[in-house]
């Protein structure tokens, strides 16, 4: 069963959409968090149950962020999503630490597919179904500019800021 919930936050509607984790007492696997305009955002769907009380946890874990209290989440991502090559690359989004920046081209060498295989980074990055909580903000030109994210610049830009992460733009 999908469930979904909205939260409020600084960037605006998020919608959080994700199923019953397996071998839990009600706890969500998230499968998605959209920003509203967000480039391939989520769309509730016929079917869909609105559940906030089991999006609790994760909405509070996004206000602890976003008031600046909160620096790594522990959520539950739902399994199967993307390809093998879009998991590794979100899987190294996963290990940049809050605050810091890294390049398209460096999550590239650290999966193994420098040169050639940046620009398919950079689209695997672009199809990330989690925004936020798996943090490709956090990936930046090799210029140190700002470069593309589903939830539009300004948004990446505020939550740089937020981070305290350095990125010229």
């Amino acid at each position: 069963m999908t469930m979904y919930a909205t939260v409020d936050s600084p960037l605006g509607e998020l919608l959080l959409v994700g199923e019953k984790a397996t071998g839990t007492d009600g706890e969500v696997a998230l499968a998605s968090l959209s920003l509203p305009g967000q480039k391939g955002a989520a769309v509730v769907q016929d079917g869909w149950v609105d559940a906030p009380e089991a999006f609790a946890g994760i909405a509070a874990q996004l206000r602890e962020y976003f008031e600046g209290r909160l620096t790594r989440f522990d959520i539950v991502y739902a399994d199967g999503l993307g390809t093998d090559f879009q998991r590794r690359v979100w899987a190294a989004l996963d290990t940049v630490p809050y605050g810091e920046t890294v390049s398209y081209g460096q999550i590239a060498e650290r999966i193994g597919t420098p040169g050639a295989g940046v620009r398919a980074v950079g689209t695997a990055i672009g199809r990330n179904p989690l925004l936020v909580v798996r943090p490709c903000h956090r990936v930046i030109g090799a210029d140190g500019a700002l470069r593309g994210y589903a939830g539009g610049l300004e948004r990446k830009e505020q939550l740089l800021g937020l981070e305290g992460a350095l990125a010229v733009r």
